[in-house]
């Protein structure tokens, strides 16, 4: 093993998930990545309108990207402080498909992300990238549950 992909998405979850990842790249010695994924500005272009009739969109965006970099920062110094090196990844697109192309470009050995138990309802209305990756992806995924992943 050399490289873990850690997906984070800021939720109850990511503590934990960062916490496992940080313990398993040390005892193994391989590079630990973090990936944050924004989700895609909404289109209206179905409906006949441009994107530029929508600026608020974009400043609506860009927002987001500053304070998701920030977040993310955060999650890699507390990393660090553990005895990590991160890289972070900050990326726009659905997360399930950006993750599993991550994996592909970065070489990725082992994929952990956080699971948060919606139920079947919310997984089939909301899909869950969780099951995604444990159903699709090409290397190992550790799914840690949210409510399991409290730090001691």
């Amino acid at each position: 093993m050399k490289k873990i992909l850690v997906a984070v998405d800021f939720s109850n979850a990511t503590d934990g998930v960062v916490d496992a990842a940080v313990k398993m790249a040390k005892a193994f010695g391989v590079e630990l990545h973090l990936l944050h994924v924004i989700e895609p500005e909404p289109t209206y272009t179905a409906y006949g309108f441009a994107p530029e009739e929508f600026p608020a969109i974009h400043s609506f965006h860009a927002e987001t990207r500053t304070r998701a970099q920030k977040t993310l920062q955060k999650v890699a110094d507390e990393a660090a402080s553990q005895g990590a090196t991160p890289v972070t990844h900050l990326c726009d697109g659905s997360p399930l498909h950006v993750l599993k192309e991550k994996v592909k470009e970065l070489g990725v050995d082992l994929v952990i992300l956080g699971s948060h138990g919606h139920g079947v309802v919310a997984s089939l209305l909301l899909g869950s990238v969780a099951e995604g990756m444990v159903r699709k992806a090409e290397v190992a995924t550790l799914v840690i549950p949210a409510g399991k992943a409290k730090r001691e």
